[in-house]
């Protein structure tokens, strides 16, 4: 069976799509939302990154921890804001590859904003059952595509509570 390259969600939000973009645009902000960011830092000052920018994110599942090192491949305010994972490792992102694509789109509504979340799968190169036997055993049993689903709602709707103060 193929697998899924791409997943994403929705959540509106009552917040200016320029507020939203200019907090997600800057990923220092990220560990705020996600389940698994634990941090980030920029090469630049803090604030929201602009395309071909990189950063660095800490990252936890379980008792794994690594470090990525992304570029930002869009970032349009109030619009989307886009990056890639281009190197992994343990303590250093030290490992070059196709890894992962996300991007976060801001539709402004007027009084709220729909924001989208999208993850989209870069190993092209992988099989099919060497991405299955890897992704089951580093998700605990699903899918990369099933597992981001859930952390994609999971930081959706953490944006939403920070934001809507709750």
């Amino acid at each position: 069976m193929a697998r899924t390259m791409q997943v994403s969600d929705s959540v509106m939000i009552r917040a200016d799509a320029a507020a939203l973009w200019e907090q997600v645009a800057d990923p220092t902000q990220m560990s705020r939302w996600s389940p698994e960011n634990t941090g980030a830092a920029t090469h630049t000052a803090e604030g929201p990154l602009q395309a071909s920018e990189v950063f660095e994110g800490t990252n936890r599942r379980g008792p794994a921890t690594w470090v990525t090192e992304c570029v930002v491949t869009d970032s349009v305010p109030g619009k989307r804001f886009a990056f890639t994972v281009r190197r992994i490792g343990p303590r250093t992102p030290s490992l070059e590859g196709a890894n992962a694509s996300w991007a976060y789109e801001f539709e402004d509504l007027g009084e709220m904003t729909r924001v989208t979340e999208s993850w989209t799968d870069d190993r092209r190169g992988w099989p099919d059952w060497l991405a299955w036997a890897f992704d089951h055993i580093v998700t605990r049993g699903r899918s990369f595509a099933d597992f981001q689903r859930l952390n994609i709602r999971r930081t959706l709707t953490a944006l939403k509570d920070d934001f809507e103060g709750r």
